[in-house]
């Protein structure tokens, strides 16, 4: 099967890497840089701490941290407004404060507003700022991929794709992801191995993109218990994030299916954490795939340690239990009925995703799914 492989980021990994941000951007000869990094980051002091660094090398930093959940359309565009006239931007964080950096990228440096690149619309200024990313959790992969995901103004789930979105350098420290707690690293965890799954098992799964996958499948299904029971453990911890990286290398050349129609259908209806929606879509659907019983699945299973893929359901499961996820929708969803998510999952931005799943989804599947997920306990 012939197939394309992606570019992949300059990728540098080691313990107390962040240290040396400061001499990263200035080998891009910057002399202003947009620092896009969450809120408790800067709370704990590493966002003065990454500011001082620039300093010492000559460089004007600026901290845009004014964001909070999943992106949205306003938070892009504060953040644009931020990396306006800025040489590099740098970001320091989860998922959403990665997208928020790239996407800021590419709109500081055409004068656009996000909205003009949303779904595709139209093409990505070829002349983005340099990018540096530097993840703090191990679940999205968004340091290597070019999708980048927020929500337009009336929050429906929105995507920006192209290779001008993409990190110039990697920068992947451990010793940021030890403060997680236990539950932030099972969800994103399990996004993780979600996303390495899922681009290998696809329609559009290709072996560049397997070759990732199943070594994320590897690092990931053999840590990530350990790096929930054992936060401070840096090998667990190292393995999940570069486990994480090379998934989101993973889905960038074959994207994702089912599980995250759901999730990305359960985000447009109300706020929930992406990981935790990704874990509860895929152990819903899991069964249902795999009875497709094809070589890639079973590869996928033999990655994660398994004979064959009717082993996985039960095997996920399990995994989800020993680290701790309960299966259950915030709140928010109490006033939701199973028909609003189905609808959501029939939305045009959630039909790529349903179209490169393995089996052919129909509309009775997604109500049996739908349902399944509405009956799932709300928290009070």
């Amino acid at each position: 099967m012939p197939f394309v492989t992606s570019f992949v980021p300059e990728i540098r990994f080691g313990e107390n890497l962040h240290e040396t941000i400061g001499s990263a951007a200035a080998s891009f000869d910057a002399k202003t840089a947009a620092i896009v990094i969450d809120g408790f980051l800067v709370r704990s002091g590493l966002a003065g701490r990454v500011a001082a660094q620039l300093q010492a090398v000559g460089i004007r930093g600026c901290v845009f941290s004014d964001f909070t959940g999943e992106p949205t359309i306003a938070h892009v565009r504060h953040a644009t407004e931020a990396a306006t006239g800025a040489d590099v931007v740098i970001g320091i964080g989860g998922g959403s404060a990665l997208d928020i950096a790239k996407i800021a990228a590419c709109c500081a440096a055409s004068g656009e507003d996000a909205m003009r690149y949303a779904l595709a619309a139209n093409p990505l200024p070829k002349n983005p700022l340099k990018k540096i990313m530097v993840p703090t959790t191990a679940g999205t992969g968004s340091e290597t991929s070019a999708t980048n995901i927020f929500a337009g103004s009336g929050g429906r789930k929105l995507w920006i794709w192209g290779r001008e979105t993409k990190a110039d350098l990697v920068l992947l420290d451990p010793v940021l992801t030890a403060t997680l707690p236990a539950d932030l690293t099972a969800w994103c965890g399990m996004d993780a191995f979600i996303h390495a799954f899922e681009a290998a098992t696809n329609r559009n799964a290709h072996a560049g993109g397997k070759f990732y996958a199943h070594e994320a499948l590897r690092l990931l299904t053999g840590a990530l218990e350990t790096a929930v029971r054992q936060p401070d453990n840096m090998e667990a911890r190292g393995k999940m994030l570069l486990g994480s990286c090379y998934a989101g290398i993973a889905i960038d050349n074959c994207g994702t299916a089912i599980a995250h129609t759901i999730s990305h259908a359960l985000a447009g209806l109300a706020p929930v954490h992406h990981g935790l929606a990704t874990a509860l879509g895929f152990e819903a659907t899991l069964a249902w795939l795999v009875e497709a019983d094809t070589a890639d699945l079973d590869a996928a299973a033999k990655a994660c340690g398994l004979v064959r893929a009717a082993d996985l359901p039960a095997f996920v499961s399990g995994l989800m239990d020993r680290c701790g996820i309960v299966r259950i929708l915030p709140n928010a969803f109490a006033a939701l009925d199973r028909g609003a998510l189905a609808a959501e999952m029939k939305a045009p931005e959630n039909q790529p995703m349903r179209r490169s799943t393995i089996r052919e989804t129909s509309d009775q599947d997604i109500a049996r799914f739908a349902a399944a997920i509405m009956s799932l306990p709300k928290a009070a």
